[in-house]
């Protein structure tokens, strides 16, 4: 069984993803379903991985040097390609046996129409400064959405762009901006010390692949703050629960000065899931808050729960709720009924005028 033959298979049967564990058959996901490599490939059973397979798939990507770091470290993340196909590769452990998950990443970089992002979030791209944060669970397409947003300012403005990611995963080339892509234990120690320098590069924008913790979280603030344009994403579920999750990861003592600063240097949270699309595929849900007054002083006093019934009236400015938008999606015939109340937060709100 070859590793690169099966990402390879992968790629080009498009997957998003491969997950490689002891004891199972190559499970690869397609739309959002895992297959095994039998069901995914149409052909006889396969047999399933070995101890011996694992470490032979190991051996093929990682070095000598990298292969101790995650012995010690017990986790790893890297790039890998083959041929003109490039993963994210995930390197854990799984009741002591090496498990790995590859995620594929399409060469492709999409434009913000191409993904179905609004032309109110394509008007923040000309911003000189603020806060913009995608979140959503993992596979939900943040990468994708964060590489849409880079592509457009590099189409369209002459800016100096500098990303910190773990790791890479779109290659831009410079267009009308300059482009500086660092890689997480490769350029630089840790997302924290990363943003603690990047000043030091003349940055208009700065991508952030992900705020893991309270340092890399307040550097970006205090980043957003001193006149730049910011791009970061969380694992939350909604507008409201992200606000919630940064003010709560500060002690006590500072929540307070953190809602100040946050009312003023947010500019907007898309939320977004992939669903079932109708005729195969998936397609993006979203719920999208933009910052004005009533939510600035929202955020400010606390009162974050409100949130919500501000993105519900304001939808002539470019606001949406998540059920809103599966809604709309499913009358316009994108995707299931049962897919549409499998995803809304209130079914009841799917009849309603």
């Amino acid at each position: 069984m070859d590793l690169n033959t099966l990402f390879i298979l992968a790629a080009e049967g498009g997957a998003s993803d491969v997950h490689l564990l002891f004891g199972y058959e190559p499970i690869f996901r397609l739309d959002g379903q895992l297959l095994t490599l039998s069901e995914f490939s149409n052909k006889t059973k396969a047999k399933k991985i070995t101890k011996d397979d694992l470490n032979l798939f190991a051996d093929t990507i990682l070095s000598k040097e990298k292969k101790e770091t995650f012995l010690n470290n017990k986790d790893l993340d890297l790039a890998y390609q083959v041929q003109n196909y490039r993963f994210r590769v995930n390197f854990s452990f799984e009741k002591e046996n090496i498990a790995i998950v590859a995620r594929v990443i399409k060469d492709e970089k999409p434009s913000l129409d191409e993904i179905g992002m609004p032309s109110v979030v394509k008007d923040l791209m000309n911003l000189p400064q603020g806060f913009i944060l995608v979140t959503g669970p993992t596979g939900c397409g943040k990468s994708t959405t964060l590489a849409a947003m880079i592509n457009h300012i590099n189409s369209n403005r002459n800016v100096n762009i500098i990303t910190l990611e773990d790791p890479i995963e779109f290659i831009f080339k410079p267009e009308k901006s300059i482009i500086s892509q660092r890689q997480l234990g490769i350029d630089m120690t840790s997302f924290a010390s990363g943003l603690k320098h990047v000043l030091r590069q003349d940055p208009n924008v700065i991508m952030l692949g992900e705020m893991r913790d309270l340092e890399a979280i307040a550097a970006a603030i205090t980043l957003a703050e001193t006149g730049h344009l910011v791009f970061a994403t969380l694992h939350t579920y909604n507008a409201a629960q992200t606000i919630d999750r940064i003010i709560d990861i500060f002690p006590p003592h500072q929540q307070s000065q953190v809602r100040s600063q946050l009312s003023g240097i947010l500019t907007a949270i898309i939320s977004q899931r992939l669903l079932p699309s109708i005729g195969g595929g998936r397609i993006a849900a979203r719920e999208i808050l933009l910052n004005n007054n009533a939510v600035s002083n929202l955020i400010r006093e606390g009162k974050i729960a409100q949130i919500k019934s501000i993105i519900e009236t304001n939808a002539s400015i470019g606001m949406i709720s998540m059920d809103k938008h599966i809604k709309e999606l499913y009358q316009i015939g994108k995707i299931e009924r049962e897919v549409a109340e499998n995803y809304m937060e209130d079914v009841r709100n799917l009849d309603l005028k």
